[in-house]
């Protein structure tokens, strides 16, 4: 497999064109056709990458750990609390040394302010690709499954109607990278994305201002609106989710009197009526089931989750594939 963006770093989806995404996608497809049909994929013989984790992780951290090693090559798994990094070396020695021990540096950091800081300084500072695996501002491998997920299940992306929801949730303080790299990929694609939130849990400005323009330039769409239902209404996708009120809030408490007055905001059954009869209810796992969704809906015929989340290995391997792999 030639891999054509390699040395590329993949920190957002931003500094992908879109012909380049096109060609992720295919390779992501081609992956999973040959896994499913035990076809071997030897791309990163004898390569290694290296799997910082700063917070918890299931999917990202075993889509990464399995997808290398179906290329052939090696993850090693670094827990960042076991790390010099916890005694205070530099993002920059970090980046130096490890990109002198292997072929590429993917990272998982997500305070407030801080991770995609972080990432981008190892970034400037590595020989090596750096894989941002979700950071503050960005989830550019989640962003990847999904749109990968979402041709998957539509025989067009232009003029569909993708919902992107918040949802009540306390299980913890959650990022708002999912929704924001939602917002400025899947206009690019022509799709009619409707942003519905209770107010208090903004998005960036200049991402909402990007994402339109994104819009504009693709013949997409982005609306915002306060109005739960609707955003469900007449939905081709919908993906309610929570996240926290970071850009108007920056206190780490996970639970307070903003998040327990929108206890409604949730996905029920009769939610989902409200939108199209073929609609798909996608989520990036884990939800936060009984307060995000009711299980009716996530376990029912309109959900997606499990191709979504199952994506998230083919996508994965396809960008170490064409970013770390040799000629």
């Amino acid at each position: 497999m030639e891999p054509l963006f390699k040395g590329k770093h993949f920190i957002t989806l931003e500094d992908w064109k879109k012909e380049e995404i096109d060609k992720l996608l295919e390779v992501s497809k081609d992956l999973k056709h040959k896994f499913l049909n035990n076809v071997p994929t030897p791309y990163l013989t004898n390569k290694t990458a290296f799997l910082m984790f700063f917070e918890a992780s299931t999917r990202t951290r075993n889509s990464m750990e399995a997808g290398i090693a179906h290329l052939g090559g090696h993850g090693t798994f670094l827990d960042t609390s076991t790390m010099q990094i916890s005694h205070g070396e530099s993002p920059k020695d970090t980046a130096v040394i490890l990109s002198s021990y292997g072929h590429g540096i993917a990272c998982r950091y997500c305070n407030w302010g801080i991770g995609n800081k972080y990432i981008n300084e190892m970034a400037a500072n590595s020989t090596v690709p750096i894989m941002n695996l979700q950071c503050d501002l960005y989830h550019p491998m989640q962003g990847l499954a999904d749109l990968m997920t979402i041709q998957e299940v539509s025989k067009t992306t232009k003029k569909l109607k993708v919902s992107i929801i918040w949802a009540y949730a306390k299980s913890h303080k959650k990022p708002i990278s999912v929704p924001l790299t939602q917002i400025l990929l899947f206009p690019r694609y022509g799709m009619d994305v409707t942003l519905a939130y209770p107010k208090g849990y903004d998005l960036p400005k200049w991402a909402v201002d990007k994402a339109m323009l994104n819009a504009k330039e693709n013949g997409g769409s982005l609306k915002i609106t306060h109005d739960m239902e609707e955003a469900f209404k007449d939905a081709d996708i919908v993906i309610p989710k929570n996240w926290g009120s970071w850009v108007t809030n920056q206190s780490t408490a996970v639970i307070d009197d903003l998040l327990e007055s929108y206890k409604s905001w949730k996905c029920t059954e009769d939610m989902i009526a409200l939108a199209s009869p073929n609609v798909h209810y996608m989520h990036a796992l884990p939800a936060d089931r009984g307060n995000e969704v009711e299980d009716s809906v996530i376990d029912g015929k309109h959900s997606i989750v499990y191709q979504e989340a199952e994506n998230r290995l083919h996508t994965a391997k396809a960008v170490m594939a064409m970013t770390m792999g040799d000629k």
